[in-house]
């Protein structure tokens, strides 16, 4: 290596990285984590449940901010007044929290239902088109079969007929009967 390739990597590490955005902060941090791979992470714990103590069953100091109480029992009163207003609190953010997944879980099963609604009716238009095409095959086929037979005897062509007019007699009903189901 040369001096100036020296002086230059001297400079990349001495020279401090001025963050300028997020993407510069999370670009820092990701190559300080790749600098060496097998040192384990440290992955903090999702932050528990708040949790507040119950009302209290028996209260034994009842008493209010009114006179008669001493100096020293308004404190406690205070306390007791603060503490009770913020388990209220808790109680209703819980409820409400409760009502928003509630709302959350209905609308995700209206929207499964609606998907599945319209894939049905799709899938029924496609197997509907499906049947037709078949039956158009078949019937142009028996055409197809009638014109070559007229051709070879008169006779015949009179059991194509009768065979054809029987099938589209079978594929109508059949197709009523699809239609009743649906």
């Amino acid at each position: 290596m040369s001096t100036k390739d020296k002086e230059k990597s001297n400079n990349e590490v001495t020279k401090p990285i001025v963050i300028k955005n997020a993407t510069d902060l999370q670009r820092l941090k990701l190559e300080k984590l790749m600098k060496n791979p097998d040192k384990p992470v440290l992955i903090p714990d999702p932050p528990k449940a708040k949790s507040l103590p119950s009302a209290p069953d028996f209260v034994r100091n009842v008493m209010g901010s009114s006179a008669g109480a001493g100096s020293g029992e308004f404190h406690v009163y205070r306390h007791l007044r603060r503490k009770e207003y913020a388990r209220q609190k808790f109680i209703q953010e819980k409820s409400e929290k409760e009502k928003l997944d509630e709302e959350y879980h209905n609308k995700i099963e209206a929207n499964k239902k609606i998907a599945e609604d319209k894939t049905a009716r799709k899938r029924a238009k496609r197997l509907k088109k499906k049947n037709k095409a078949k039956i158009k095959g078949k019937i142009s086929k028996l055409d197809n079969n009638k014109q070559s037979m007229s051709s070879q005897s008169d006779s015949s062509s009179e059991d194509n007929d009768d065979k054809i007019q029987e099938f589209r007699e079978k594929n109508i009903h059949k197709t009523e009967e699809q239609k009743g189901n649906t």
